[in-house]
């Protein structure tokens, strides 16, 4: 029984991929406008967005931008993809720790000079840098849903 509760960890993982994907499309060219635009060409966005990437089309009457609270709510505009950013980066950053010792002293100090210890006093992205010597790889976030063996 775990091991078939294990296999489900993963359920639906690009779906919900997928979906983040379009929240962050339709933030993004929303944001881009000059001005918001009528709510038939705000939802005609919606459609263009889904038609490019979702899976499964919601019903025409469903009216999603008039509760998506984390665009319009203030301090949100044009940032709904760091969600998947910041799982990004939480999927590199804990790729670095080996699978047969995840406890390695110096991975785990390295993460602690080059990103707790500094803190907010250099840009996120610098200091996820020091600390795996490169820049994010979005096929740890994939790995970590289980989409790339």
């Amino acid at each position: 029984m775990l091991t078939q509760l294990k296999q489900t960890r993963h359920f639906h993982a690009g779906l919900f991929l997928v979906r983040q994907l379009e929240f962050a499309l339709f933030d993004f060219q929303l944001h881009a406008r000059e001005s918001g635009g009528s709510m038939a060409e705000v939802l005609s966005l919606l459609s263009t967005i889904r038609g490019q990437v979702a899976v499964i089309q919601p019903p025409e009457w469903h009216r999603f931008p008039h509760g998506f609270g984390h665009i319009f709510g203030g301090g949100y505009g044009a940032g709904y993809y760091s969600y998947l950013w910041a799982e990004v980066l939480s999927a590199d950053a804990f790729a670095a720790f080996p699978t047969h010792a995840p406890l390695d002293p110096a991975v785990g100090n390295r993460f602690r000079n080059e990103v707790l210890a500094v803190g907010g006093s250099r840009p996120a992205l610098a200091s996820f840098r020091a600390f795996r010597g490169r820049d994010p790889e979005p096929a740890a976030l994939l790995e970590s849903y289980g989409m790339r063996q």
